[in-house]
Parts: C-alpha cells; sequence; structure tokens
C-alpha cells in the first residue's frame, strides 16, 4: 500500500474527528446530507458497514513506518521543483536544513558532498543550492569550494 494513500487516509480520519458532521455520520450513524455523502463517499476507509478495520490498521501501521528512522527511504525524490518562488524557495529551505542537520552545520562542506545530499531529496541540485544561497541560508566559501550553513 503506498504511503501517500496511507498519509491522505489518516487526513480524512483527522478530518472526521474534526467535523461534528462527519462525525457523526460516520461513527453515530447519523443520516447524511448530500454534502456529507458526498464525502464520506470519497473515503475509501468507509463502507456500507461502517469503518474497514483491516485496512485502517495498515494505515496505521504505515503511519509508524513514517515516523521511524527509515521513514525518509519511504518516498520518492522531487522530481521537479515547483516554479513559483513561493512554494519553491521553502521546499529548498527546508531541504538544504535537512541535508546540514545531517552533515552538521559547523563546518563548511565540499559543493561535491552538498550536491550529493541534496541529490537525495531533488532531482534538480542546482536551483535548490541556488535558492538557498540567494535566499542567504548558504553562504560560499571565499574559494568558491564550498558551502556553510548559517541558517
Amino acid at each position: 500500500m503506498p504511503l501517500r494513500e496511507s498519509v491522505a487516509r489518516a487526513r480524512q480520519a483527522v478530518a472526521v474527528l474534526a467535523s461534528p458532521s462527519l462525525r457523526s455520520a460516520i461513527v453515530g450513524g447519523a443520516a447524511l446530507d448530500d454534502r456529507t455523502g458526498a464525502a464520506v463517499a470519497a473515503f475509501d476507509w468507509v463502507g456500507d458497514d461502517g469503518p474497514d478495520t483491516p485496512l485502517l490498521g495498515r494505515t496505521a501501521q504505515d503511519l509508524q513506518r513514517l515516523q521511524g528512522p527509515a521513514a525518509l527511504l519511504e518516498f520518492d525524490r522531487i522530481a521537479r521543483m515547483p516554479v513559483p518562488d513561493d512554494q519553491r524557495h521553502p521546499l529548498s529551505v527546508r531541504i538544504v536544513e535537512l541535508v546540514f542537520e545531517r552533515l552538521g552545520t559547523g563546518r563548511p562542506v565540499p559543493e561535491p558532498v552538498l550536491n550529493a545530499a541534496i541529490a537525495m531529496f531533488a532531482e534538480d541540485v542546482a536551483i535548490v543550492r541556488r535558492d538557498a544561497v540567494d535566499l542567504g541560508v548558504l553562504v560560499r566559501t571565499d574559494d568558491g569550494a564550498s558551502y556553510r550553513y548559517v541558517g
């Protein structure tokens, strides 16, 4: 079961708990108005007899995997960075933060090492690195061979 589906299912379950009308429809068996019925019909984990317990159990196992140290390995690299700056910049910054959390923030990192580390997260290494420099998160050393994280 793809983790993306499990995460989507978990978001739906949280929405059910947060919404009185959805909660009473799923848990309490209340009558559904058209809008609530359409929402519930989109949930793959709710059948005519109520919640699909085995499916929700597998979803819970997937979510536990996402809390483990190997969670990053469950996702593909970002194939294409968003084009709008307001979407791409926070993503580039977060990638660089994750890279330096693992490499350590106290020392300059040679460009080939930085590139390899960024490539674990995103295919377009240059745009991530360039965004981080432009936004002041990374600075190049005077010789241009390494980068230092400044946050």
